[in-house]
């Protein structure tokens, strides 16, 4: 059967994270979408304090439509999470399985914020307010990211792009994710181990992989087998 595959990135990336996992996709026949959210990646030109969540669930719901897309698996990664969260709530008849990459899995009417310590909200509140502009988020280091490789890092840098925090801040719309099958990949190095065991509790496939955060740039052969396994196709 030939499935679906839309990526979407967390905070501060954009689609040419996926890029080393897009052709493994399509070479086991499946068709792969990388979307681009508004304000980040190619798209950084578009950044305003207007974008939100609800921007970044338009986006993914647009390309779905515009595309024509069906059995649909939705992977999102990092903040990715509240995405594909609140495309379930538009666009359920056409998703197949949410696939949480090391991402935020939200109860209805959460926030990012919510799912993070009060210590990081106001780190990131504070540096919108004195050192961006307002209303942009600095990303996030490529150490924390877990890129050791130091020519794999320089190029992540050099793409990173700052986030609205307008997206940190909106509550997502939950309520339809809950009956669509979910599974969540682990990345072992980053600091989820929390949720997914929230997830393993609810009674999802919990995925587990060897790597730092940014799984779909350090490990990718390994994130594509997880993708196209009988746990999340």
């Amino acid at each position: 059967m030939t499935l679906s595959y839309v990526l979407v990135h967390g905070a501060w990336h954009g689609a040419w994270c996926w890029r080393k996992v897009v052709p493994l996709l399509e070479r086991a026949g499946h068709r792969a979408v990388a979307v681009t959210l508004t304000g980040q990646g190619d798209r950084v030109h578009l950044a305003s304090p207007a974008i939100d969540l609800s921007t970044h669930v338009q986006d993914v719901v647009a390309t779905l439509e515009m595309e024509d897309l069906g059995d649909v698996v939705l992977v999102g990664h990092s903040y990715g999470g509240m995405v594909i969260t609140g495309v379930a709530d538009k666009a359920a008849p056409r998703l197949r399985r949410l696939v949480y990459l090391d991402a935020l899995v939200p109860s209805d009417g959460q926030c990012a914020f919510d799912l993070n310590s009060a210590q990081l909200r106001e780190r990131f509140e504070r540096e919108a307010a004195t050192t961006g502009e307002g209303y942009k988020v600095a990303p996030m280091s490529t150490d924390l990211l877990g890129i050791a490789d130091s020519a794999e890092a320089e190029w992540v840098r050099a793409r990173l792009t700052p986030l609205p925090i307008g997206c940190f801040r909106e509550p997502v719309r939950a309520k339809a994710a809950q009956r669509i099958p979910s599974t969540f990949i682990l990345c072992q190095r980053f600091g989820f181990q929390n949720t997914a065991q929230r997830c393993r509790a609810q009674g999802w496939p919990v995925l587990e992989i060897d790597s730092g955060h940014d799984a779909m740039i350090t490990a990718p052969d390994a994130l594509a087998e997880l993708l196209l396994g009988p746990s999340c196709g």
